[in-house]
């Protein structure tokens, strides 16, 4: 079906075929071979009707964006090409709409892919759901699960560096508008002999190494913890504590900040991580074997600073403590019996205690996750469901763990298949076309040969755990040897028909699965169903003060005595079992079948053995033969009709009837063989895929001439709205060429008139100036005259009376009067307060030095007055352009620009964000001086990339503009000089001390390139943030060639000017060897 907003249709531009039911013909090496091309193109998904097959990339695909996200809202299932997004998006929409609730379930090896295949789910449930406060509080408790669950029940296997070692099955609750409000989690069968044994290459759980690397060395000293985990016994046995790709230290405080967000309290948090503490300290305990007088074995502990540190870590009383390690109580009827333990018995003892205190605080957990995102508010919900489960196992030695794993497969396969059938039969009555019954291997048998009561294998484990008597393992195989002989999926060397097989360890059976043969060694089947925890240690765990250990251990309490035997672990995970079964029945399932191209974790890498046993398990191929029974294609009317009419005369372009007459009139065009088709209620049925194909082939050939056709009137359409513009055009420069003509002869005939009338105005004017000024030379004529003669009367009259003296004091007073007059004038007319106004009376020179030291004087008189009006704010905003005007006066170009410019800091408006705030309060970086989206050049090939950065007052950070991810971070304090170049581009240099080979990240990756267009306002700041941190003024590079550190090596940075193949105001850097060009115009 063709997309009608332009995006790519599940038909179109895909390598082989999307979905499998339309492969021809349908056999093995087909199949392998259609997800081997697939997977060469990273199209890692293909369709099996419904069911989406999922192969691991090991690698990052451009898949999961929020743009894909909306691409695949709301659309059909075949609409686009396959995708998590598509069954996603069909599960939450059919639970919402239709009140249907929905299951996904997700299966595979170990290492597939079905813990990241779970949070794409989730993900997108997320992302397509309401909004709001509320319900964004419940996305991100629901996600934050996610990182508490991988840190105390993944591990590092052989074959998974995130493995999760136990099933999860979380029910999300939604209300009548599809939005989440809740969910549940449950939990299965947790590996916890992981705890105490790994295999060689493998790790334990997540959580003790993230403890042990990301808690801070005060928090460690409290939990009497040293940071290498070869101190401790369970984590040094398989000589593997770190892995390459893996940040335990950021990964504890992604773990911390999930358990804030779900609401744990601090006592909590570190009552759990004391427990995570006194596991690792109990496996450091040791025993010494010790005879007794009346020959029995006992044993006294070796190192008692442990059990110190144990007592201390859980407040358990150190006595109690070590007798329950060294002895055993036993209750017979009445009396109560106190046996030694032998060195044996007692490291058993403490390995099922620390399994056992693991694997309940593992429960406590889901369960304290599930009092956090249970649903509150009443009324009727929705919900669905998201199956992240073991896949089926075989290994060269499988034991009880494998048994039990593929057992909860066998049940799945059975529903799958069960499901599967019946909704083909349900689609096909629906739509009133014939069923016709498929041939196809029924598990049912094997999982009656493991579950049924009585006769069942692990009934008969169960019986032979509570028997009593000399059991054994050995006795175990005996009985299911003489049980199960018979049985078709049952082999033994104690059976008739195996007794020759040399293939088969005598201690050991194999059952046919439906996904291959799987021996299993019944060496500790009794003790790993059993699970005996001894009753001393649960009473002295339910003694402890820490609040945990008596909620964990409920059967120590003294005044619960109970004699009664606890369910064994295998009768406890049929009952789990079965609740699932019964769960999943009740919704509407959605299936993802996950597959791992390599042992080896290699992205561009298809195994085809591997893969080839891996679709042999899952059932894949007979989930195609299944969906192909009858008919291999089925489309509604309407969208089938959309997509083909063009290759019919009578439905193209648009048809007037009904979509199935539509359809029934396109085959009768096509002359298509009726029993190549079927006609359902709402939808088209399609035998065989080549009549399919064969249609897409048409469609491309009219489709190639409909977009002839379409270019064809589109270019006489577009010629002749040229040519219309271009006569429009023509008749409007016409009129306006006509109008600019008059217009130019109006102008210079009415300037000619005003040059005229001019003239004589000026001429009537230059007369009346004339006489004007001869009568006033005439006036002052006559005034200097009668002055004159004046002056020569008073001469003559009074000369004899004038002394030599006069004339010195006449001009000493004329002198005074002068300055008193300058003052006087200089009082009425001082220009206004404002520090900027540079006006100034105009003086004689006679008082030019008075008049300059008295200016001086006023200003600085202004300026104090202004400062003192000044707020700190406005203080500090003037600091910032000093600093800036020194550092950057004639010394940058783009200077001038920045200075009538106000420095805002904060463009980004970051202080408002949360994610800053949550981010500010973890790191303590609060005091916020700069915040930009900044490009931060590439060490390597000089490409920029868009990060926000952020200077505080003690460090520079850029950090991910959406998650706010911190990318790096670098203190002031590191800042050894900061560059630029004196032209008008954006790059600043930060320059980073060098250190040793084992410094700081920030050192080994060199100094930090940045641009900005605000590169004046960070500089200035810096180099204030730079006094204050060190007492040192910043050294600061301006120039065309600078030196600088990048990955450990020199690189020259050369700053070139007009390069005229450049766009004004854009720079394009370039990166040879070790030199780095940045060109400019």
């Amino acid at each position: 079906m063709a997309l009608r907003g332009g995006t790519i249709a599940a038909l179109d531009n895909v390598v082989g075929v999307s979905d499998m039911c339309l492969l021809q013909p349908v056999n093995e090496n087909t199949f392998l071979e259609n997800l081997s091309s697939r997977f060469k193109h990273s199209q890692i998904y293909t369709y099996i009707g419904n069911v989406v097959v999922s192969i691991n990339p090991y690698r990052k695909l451009p898949i999961y964006t929020p743009d894909t996200i909306s691409e695949y809202r709301s659309r059909n299932i075949y609409e686009l090409p396959p995708h998590i997004y598509a069954i996603a998006d069909a599960a939450y929409r059919s639970m919402r709409d239709h009140n249907l609730d929905q299951c996904v379930i997700i299966s595979g090896e170990s290492g597939a892919g079905k813990t990241e295949a779970s949070k794409v789910v989730m993900q997108y449930v997320a992302a397509v759901s309401g909004k709001g406060q509320e319900i964004d509080r419940v996305k991100e408790q629901l996600l934050q699960s996610n990182p508490i669950l991988e840190a105390f029940g993944n591990a590092k296997t052989n074959r998974n560096d995130n493995s999760s070692r136990f099933g999860k099955y979380m029910d999300i609750e939604f209300d009548f508008k599809g939005d989440p409000v809740g969910g549940v989690i449950t939990n299965y069968l947790l590996e916890k002999s992981r705890v105490v044994a790994q295999s060689k290459g493998e790790r334990s759980f997540h959580i003790f190494y993230q403890l042990l690397c990301g808690a801070d060395a005060a928090f460690l000293n409290l939990l009497r913890l040293h940071r290498n985990p070869e101190k401790y016994a369970f984590l040094r046995i398989s000589g593997c504590t770190q892995v390459d790709g893996i940040d335990d230290k950021e990964a504890f405080q992604v773990t911390k900040r999930a358990l804030d967000i779900l609401g744990f309290t601090k006592d909590e948090t570190e009552n759990v991580f004391h427990l995570v503490a006194t596991v690792l300290k109990l496996g450091n305990i040791q025993f010494q074997h010790r005879g007794n007088r009346d020959g029995t074995d006992g044993c006294q502990l070796l190192n008692t600073e442990e059990v110190n540190d144990v007592c201390d870590l859980i407040g358990c009383d150190r006595e109690t403590l070590s007798k329950a390690f060294t002895q055993r109580t036993v209750t017979a009827t009445n009396e109560r019996v106190r046996t030694d333990l032998s060195s044996t018995a007692a490291n058993y003892a403490r390995d099922a205690l620390c399994k056992a205190m693991y694997s309940r605080l593992m429960t406590w957990l889901v369960n304290r996750i599930n009092h956090s995102i249970r649903v509150t508010a009443k009324g009727k919900k929705k919900s669905m469901g998201v199956l992240d489960i073991y896949g089926f196992e075989i290994f060269e030695m499988n034991s009880f763990e494998q048994f039990i794993i593929n057992y909860c497969n066998e049940k799945l396969q059975q529903i799958f298949i069960e499901l599967t059938l019946k909704e083909e039969q349900d689609e096909y009555i629906k739509e009133g076309i014939e069923w016709v019954n498929v041939e196809y291997f029924n598990n049912s048998v094997i999982c009656d040969l493991i579950e049924k009561n009585n006769v069942g294998i692990l009934a008969m484990l169960d019986e032979e755990c509570l028997r009593p008597g000399n059991v054994s393992d050995k006795t175990f195989l005996q009985k299911l040897n003489q049980a199960c002989s018979s049985h078709a999926h049952y082999e033994s060397r104690g059976c008739r028909k195996s007794q020759s097989d040399r293939t088969l360890p005598h201690d050991a059976f194999r059952l046919v699965h439906y996904a291959g043969s799987v021996t299993y060694r019944v060496d500790g089947f009794l003790d790993k169903n059993s699970d005996l925890l001894y009753r001393d240690l649960s009473r002295a765990m339910f003694s402890c003060r820490n609040p945990l250990l008596p909620q964990i251990f409920p059967e120590g309490d003294p005044q619960k005595n109970s004699l009664k035997r606890p369910p064994t672990a295998g009768f406890q995970f049929k009952v789990s079992v079965g609740e699932l079964m019964k769960n999943l029945l009740s919704k509407a399932p959605n299936y993802i079948r996950c597959i791992k191209p390599n042992d080896h974790k290699k992205p561009n890498t298809f195994v085809l053995e591997l893969v080839r046993h891996q679709v042999r398990y899952l059932g894949l191929l007979e989930n195609v033969r299944v969906r192909r029974a009858g008919f291999a294609y089925r489309q509604p009317y309407g969208d089938f009709l959309y997509r083909y009419k063009m290759l019919c005369q009578s439905t193209w372009p648009n048809w007037r009837g009904s979509p199935r007459d539509g359809v029934e009139e396109l085959f009768q065009g096509l002359k298509t063989d009726k029993e190549e088709y079927a006609f359902g209620v709402t939808k088209i049925f399609i035998r065989n895929p080549q009549t399919l194909f064969s249609m897409e082939a048409l469609r491309r050939k009219r489709l190639h001439y409909l977009a002839t056709l379409l270019q064809k009137i589109y270019r006489g359409w577009h010629q002749r709205q040229c040519f219309l513009q271009m006569k429009c055009a023509q008749i409007v420069i016409s009129s306006r060429w006509r109008c600019f003509l008059a217009r130019q002869n109006y102008l210079r005939i009415r300037c000619a008139t005003l040059v005229l009338c001019s003239y004589v105005r000026g001429w009537k004017a230059r007369k009346l100036l004339a006489k004007m000024k001869h009568e006033k030379r005439s006036l002052w004529a006559v005034s200097i005259i009668r002055k004159y003669y004046i002056g020569w009367l008073v001469r003559k009259e009074y000369r004899r009376k004038f002394r030599a003296i006069a004339g010195p004091k006449i001009a000493k007073f004329m002198l005074c009067v002068h300055r008193y007059r300058f003052l006087i004038n200089l009082c009425r007319s001082l220009p206004s307060k404002s520090p900027v106004d540079n006006r100034w009376p105009v003086c004689s020179r006679l008082v030019h030095s008075a008049s300059d030291q008295l200016r001086v004087m006023h200003h600085r008189w202004r300026c104090r007055l202004y400062r003192q009006r000044c707020d700190p704010h406005r203080k500090t905003v003037l600091t910032e352009k000093l600093t800036a005007s020194e550092l950057f006066k004639g010394r940058k170009a783009s200077y001038p620009k920045s200075v009538s410019h106000a420095f805002l800091s904060d463009y980004v408006k970051l202080q408002e964000n949360i994610k800053w705030k949550k981010f500010a309060a973890e790191t303590r970086d609060r005091q916020l001086l700069f915040a930009d989206t900044a490009m931060k050049v590439n060490r390597r090939n000089g490409k920029m990339v868009p990060h926000l950065f952020v200077l505080t007052t003690s460090t520079v950070l850029l950090l991910d503009q959406r998650s706010m991810a911190l990318k790096y971070r670098i203190p002031i304090s590191e800042v050894t000089q900061v560059s630029l170049s004196p032209f008008n581009d954006n790059l600043v240099i930060f320059h980073v001390k060098t250190r040793s080979e084992n410094g700081d990240a920030f050192a080994k990756k060199g100094d930090l390139v940045l641009s900005n267009n605000q590169v004046i306002e960070i500089v200035a700041k810096a180099a204030m943030s730079i006094k204050n941190t060190t007492g040192e003024n910043i050294r600061l590079n301006i120039g065309t060639q600078v030196k600088t550190v990048m990955n450990s090596k020199a690189v020259d940075i050369s700053f070139k000017n007009g390069v005229q193949d450049v766009a004004p105001g854009a720079v394009r850097i370039t990166r040879k060897a070790n030199k780095m060009d940045v060109l400019q115009q």
